[in-house]
């Protein structure tokens, strides 16, 4: 088992002003879009695109963005690592998983009808 310590750091002072200016960066292409409704709906969301671009490029430089960042550049050395299935075994494993559905609701549905038929047309005769 390979288990690798993780150290957690605490946020500095800079670290602190950075995410808040990424939150005001954030917040200011909100609530320009919002104040700037006589532009055109796709210059307004152009705006909010590039704040947010924005502001997660100062938000990366701080200690949680480098923890994402790493994190990010393992998750893809591990997707390498993968075997995915071929088109044929993941259209065979859906045929059967649908199958599988269709028998285990027919199934389902017909013990609902014998218990309906055993409990209230035969034990409390309600169905008469």
């Amino acid at each position: 088992m390979n288990v690798k310590a993780e150290q957690h750091g605490s946020l500095g002072a800079a670290d602190i002003g950075k995410l808040a200016l990424a939150a005001l960066v954030l917040l200011a292409g909100l609530v320009g879009y919002s104040y700037l409704g006589s532009l055109p709906h796709t210059v307004r969301t152009l705006g909010v695109v590039a704040t947010t671009v924005i502001a997660l490029g100062i938000a990366a430089f701080t200690l949680p963005g480098r923890a994402a960042r790493t994190f990010l550049a393992e998750s893809q050395l591990e997707l390498r690592k993968v075997v995915w299935p071929t088109r044929d075994e993941t259209v065979r494993t859906t045929v059967v998983i649908a199958i599988v559905v269709v028998v285990i609701s027919i199934v389902l549905g017909l013990i609902d009808v014998v218990l309906k038929w055993a409990i209230l047309d035969h034990l409390l005769k309600i169905g008469n």
